[in-house]
């Protein structure tokens, strides 16, 4: 199932409503969906991590710190790797790696679909159909597939990986934006703003975009764990993270040479991958069942 389809069709109800606060947002999720919490929960504690990397690890994670291929202990919890560098160090400096090209390549792709979505489903016409066709040829590539291509033109690296993610996302962003937007563009407070003399982009940044912002929420926390994925994958094959820098799915390529007889260096790794995937998804589910209209009665 597509992405879009996996979230509820969130769209506003005609009489416009105030948005709950953070903390009676918070209460909500941790009343109505408890994993979700725990999502969230866990994704805080993966970006604290990220945030103060040089005080929770214990060494350089880019110094030989002790011998190659030491199995975990008290000096080094996840052991050493090929080098001799420490795993858990190198594991916390990675999460500043996926943090940072998931964050902004789903800017990204915020960005540019949410523009192009809400352009097209308001103004209609030959736009909108253009662009239709366009999201459809997009659709028919897998985006990992399509993310490799256009890394590999671009060059491996960082930076393309992260340009790579975010415009193979961009056109779901945009299919959910203008399908929302063809929804509430008929309501009778767009209807009556055009009444009164609205300008078109006041319209749009005042009373359209805020009653759709819902669904684009729930989107952007649930693409996070896919660009993390799509990461991971690119700096699996080499078109990502460069060595000697820490990534996760740089050190899952690494590690996979010596499962016999270290396997903790794949291992961990891959189970930083799961969990924070796991939690941004959770997190999204709750936010979803906040968040739509129909669940907040």
């Amino acid at each position: 199932m597509n992405l879009p389809e996996a979230i509820a069709s969130p769209v506003v109800s005609p009489t416009r409503r105030v948005p709950p606060g953070v903390f009676t947002s918070f209460r909500r999720l941790v009343r109505r969906h408890p994993i979700g919490a725990l999502g969230g929960l866990i994704v805080v504690l993966v970006i604290l991590m990220a945030i103060f990397a040089p005080w929770v690890a214990t060494y350089d994670p880019a110094a030989q710190a002790s011998k190659r291929l030491l199995q975990p202990s008290a000096d080094h919890f996840m052991g050493t790797d090929e080098l001799g560098r420490d795993v858990f160090s190198r594991v916390v400096f990675a999460s500043r790696t996926s943090l940072y090209v998931g964050v902004l390549s789903v800017s990204l792709a915020l960005a540019l679909g949410v523009t192009t979505g809400v352009l097209a489903g308001y103004i209609g016409g030959k736009f909108d159909s253009v662009l239709v066709a366009f999201m459809d040829i997009l659709f028919a590539f897998p985006t990992l597939v399509l993310a490799i291509v256009i890394t590999g033109l671009l060059g491996p690296s960082l930076t393309n990986a992260m340009l790579a993610i975010g415009v193979v996302y961009s056109p779901t962003f945009a299919r959910v934006a203008r399908s929302s937007v063809l929804t509430v563009k008929n309501e009778t407070y767009i209807e009556a703003a055009h009444v009164v003399g609205g300008r078109q982009g006041h319209i749009i940044l005042r009373h359209v975009l805020p009653n759709i912002m819902a669904p684009l929420v729930v989107m952007a926390t649930l693409s996070l764990s896919l660009a993390i994925l799509a990461e991971a994958g690119l700096s699996f094959l080499g078109l990502g993270t460069q060595p000697p820098d820490a990534a996760w799915g740089l050190m899952l390529s690494q590690g996979r040479k010596f499962m016999e007889i270290a396997p903790g260096l794949a291992i961990f790794p891959g189970l930083a991958i799961m969990i924070t995937v796991l939690a941004f998804n959770f997190l999204g589910d709750g936010l979803r069942d906040v968040l739509d209209p129909r669940l907040r009665e």
